[in-house]
């Protein structure tokens, strides 16, 4: 066997393995709670030595962080969320009305993984303040990819004239949030696809044309 393919094989059973690691973390953060599950009830489920969490992750800090960043991006692929198909696709529309309706159903994609760890994450965060220190303080990155939204919509035929890129930017960003979602999916029981059809309608009320 050449290298090459040794190395390929190592490569996909590493990647396999970290899959795994993130799969069962997510189901038991989700299930149990990050406090109550500790990081032998990952390695279990996982099918891995507890050793080899520590070697890929480090801590149980970082296989959070790590978790949450696969789950908003929808695979381990480095690529950032304004570079994902999705939004590619939405950004290059013609019409305004195109753009929202595809900004809209992308997101709750993004949300439809998202919602479930963000409660982790928040708990998270409430009982040891060095989780929030993993990521990067200042401009939530989530506000930077709808105020991109907002400036290429509000620039299309059929948007609502005289109403500002900042505003549709904190208007999405506050109606396509992780929190909004939650209480309509979650507490209220709506389907996401009942979420997305109230949302779309209720953005184009306010960024559209009559």
């Amino acid at each position: 066997m050449s290298d090459v393919k040794r190395v390929s094989k190592r490569t996909q059973k590493a990647q396999e393995t970290r899959r795994r690691i993130l799969e069962a973390a997510g189901e038991l953060f989700v299930r149990d709670g990050y406090g109550t599950t500790n990081l032998q009830d990952v390695a279990d489920k996982a099918g891995v030595a507890v050793q080899t969490i520590y070697f890929v992750f480090g801590n149980k800090r970082s296989l959070l962080k790590e978790l949450v960043d696969v789950t908003i991006a929808g695979d381990d692929e480095p690529v950032a969320t304004m570079e994902r198909a999705w939004f590619r696709a939405a950004m290059a529309t013609e019409r305004a009305e195109e753009h929202l309706r595809e900004h809209v159903r992308g997101t709750r994609a993004v949300l439809e993984r998202v919602a479930p760890i963000t409660q982790v994450l928040n708990t998270a965060v409430a009982m040891d303040p060095e989780v929030a220190a993993l990521w990067p303080q200042g401009v939530d990155p989530r506000y930077t990819v709808q105020r991109a939204a907002a400036g290429s919509l509000m620039a299309k035929p059929g948007a609502r004239a005289g109403v500002s890129a900042e505003f549709v930017a904190d208007v999405l960003y506050g109606l396509l949030s992780p929190e909004v979602y939650l209480q309509f999916v979650g507490e209220r029981g709506w389907s996401p696809e009942r979420w997305e059809e109230w949302t779309h309608r209720t953005l184009a009320a306010q960024l559209l044309q009559d």
